[in-house]
């Protein structure tokens, strides 16, 4: 059973980080273009010029922030922000979406149309100092997350109801050979979004529509399912003391006026108790 972990409603709530050294989760209204969060009881947020949407921690006081023109690193004390790498900005049609560091210190990070263009976006990989396209003519970007001994990557195309799998170099965390299909959400009508691996291996994938996060086993079979209330789950993540929390993210997009007053809990924040035990969020070196 989930509730209302933040009462704030986002247009867009994604890219959902646990940080481990701050014991705090942060959170993005991508069409608002604010970065959330909560300290304690007390909310906070910071505003941006552009749309962000995905963080890996870097430090304690220290993220790796994706936005729509670029990869920065941010201070959470001082909203200081200086440009690490630009992501595709020269392309105005485009933004970032999903995003998550790898186990190698590693960004992995997806773009997409502002409007879900067809084919608009692509899927990067930032290491070492350099952002390399792993992915072309992606749709909408999304469930970017890696097993616990790292040896596969997920990561889906929305619009194409699969999540695909990736083998992984051990030492540098290269993929190798093909993606293959991991799980195929079609004939059930399901939407792949945001997913994040737990520590037995486990895939928990919110369900764009669905209401729901739900969980796969290593062999893609249907493990169970927590229910939000809110039509559109966008991006699940373990945290709390022990990372048995999973907080999921929801939108409001797409939703009419009168679905929104019929379900007013749409587009808030999620967390549900004991769902599980997740692994803690890599750090990226920069």
């Amino acid at each position: 059973m989930s509730t209302v972990f933040d009462d704030r409603p986002c247009e867009l709530g994604e890219g959902p980080l646990w940080h481990p050294e701050r014991q705090q989760l942060y959170w993005f209204d991508i069409i608002g273009k604010r970065l959330m969060t909560r300290d304690g009881q007390e909310p906070h947020s910071w505003a941006f010029d552009e749309h962000v949407s995905a963080a890996g921690w870097v430090d304690r006081d220290t993220l790796l922030l994706a936005s729509e023109t670029g990869l920065w690193r941010f201070d959470l004390n001082t909203a200081d922000r200086s440009l690490i790498t630009p992501l595709e900005a020269d392309n105005p049609v485009t933004r970032s979406n999903d995003g998550r560091a790898d186990p190698w210190g590693g960004f992995w990070i997806g773009t997409m149309g502002k409007e879900a263009e067809p084919g608009a976006g692509s899927i990067y990989r930032f290491w070492n100092g350099a952002l390399k396209r792993l992915v072309a003519d992606v749709t909408i970007s999304n469930a970017i997350c890696f097993v616990p001994d790292r040896s596969v990557a997920y990561f889906c195309d929305t619009v194409t109801g699969q999540v695909r799998r990736w083998k992984l170099d051990a030492e540098t965390g290269w993929p190798e050979g093909d993606h293959t299909v991991f799980l195929d959400l079609r004939a059930e009508g399901l939407n792949p979004d945001g997913a994040v691996v737990d520590a037995a291996g486990n895939v928990w994938i919110a369900q764009w529509g669905a209401s729901r996060v739900a969980c796969y086993t290593p062999d893609a079979q249907f493990l169970s399912a927590v229910a939000m209330d809110a039509a559109h789950t966008s991006c699940p993540a373990f945290g709390g003391s022990d990372l048995s929390t999973l907080f999921c993210t929801t939108a409001r997009q797409g939703l009419s006026a009168d679905e929104i007053e019929a379900q007013p809990n749409n587009g808030k924040t999620f967390a549900a108790l004991n769902a599980g035990r997740g692994q803690a969020e890599h750090r990226v070196i920069l």
